[in-house]
């Protein structure tokens, strides 16, 4: 654990890392059994499953950016969990990316 130390491990920050390495495992099982074919949508531009994911993370990454900017990560709400768990701001705009993703996966 020691090479690793220098990280803040946080719960959200785990979160994240499962999530991502979960999303590219399921990316990889779907090219892997369904082949990729490209698909043109509201841009204009083939893109495949890979490009659509990627257009997503990068976007996820703008909207976090864009919320600590403007609005923050004050806790909105404490959970009565033994001393109280703080629940960060940074999980709507958790939500907000996951919308977003699955719009870009919809519609590019």
């Amino acid at each position: 654990m020691e090479s690793i130390a220098w990280m803040a491990w946080t719960l959200p920050t785990a979160i994240f890392f499962v999530g991502l390495a979960c999303t590219l495992a399921v990316m990889t099982y779907l090219a892997a059994v369904y082949p990729e074919a490209e698909r043109v949508g509201v841009l204009r531009i083939p893109t495949t499953r890979g490009d659509r994911l990627f257009i997503s993370l990068v976007l996820a990454a703008v909207i976090h950016l864009v919320w600590i900017g403007l609005v923050g990560t004050d806790p909105i709400l404490t959970l009565p969990i033994g001393e109280g768990v703080e629940i960060s701001s940074l999980w709507l705009a958790s939500l907000i990316s996951l919308l977003s993703a699955v719009a870009i996966f919809r519609t590019v």
